[in-house]
């Protein structure tokens, strides 16, 4: 089993910007995710998917973030990350690192989710 800790969550005002954090651990100790994400679920709207990247580093973003929103991961260190910039107070939201053999729309692991709230 995959499991995923989300941290950097926080408050910050529109045109800021915060980085968080995704911890990821398995079962076993050759297990690899081979693709980790940022899912967003804000109250009364439908989930999203922000940004997705493979073990090879291949990525993608959703329109609402691109060129805002930064996915990286660091595979040695076993953490996901997400720099987000320029924040709008649509990107509010509780913000979910997964994990999966593929990029889909129903991750199989999911974190406890972080909260970002942008003010205005």
């Amino acid at each position: 089993q995959v499991h995923l800790v989300e941290s950097g969550g926080g408050l910050v005002q529109a045109g800021g910007s915060l980085r968080l954090s995704c911890a990821v651990s398995g079962s076993a100790i050759f297990f690899r995710p081979n693709v980790l994400g940022w899912f967003r679920q804000a109250p009364g709207k439908q989930r999203e998917l922000v940004a997705t990247i493979t073990r090879v580093g291949s990525t993608y973003y959703a329109d609402s973030v691109k060129g805002r929103f930064t996915i990286s991961r660091n595979n040695a260190e076993n953490t996901l990350y997400l720099q987000m910039n320029s924040l709008k107070t649509d990107d509010t939201a509780v913000y979910y690192c997964t994990a999966d053999s593929t990029t889909n729309q129903n991750p199989r692991y999911w974190g406890q989710g972080t909260q970002v709230t942008v003010s205005s």
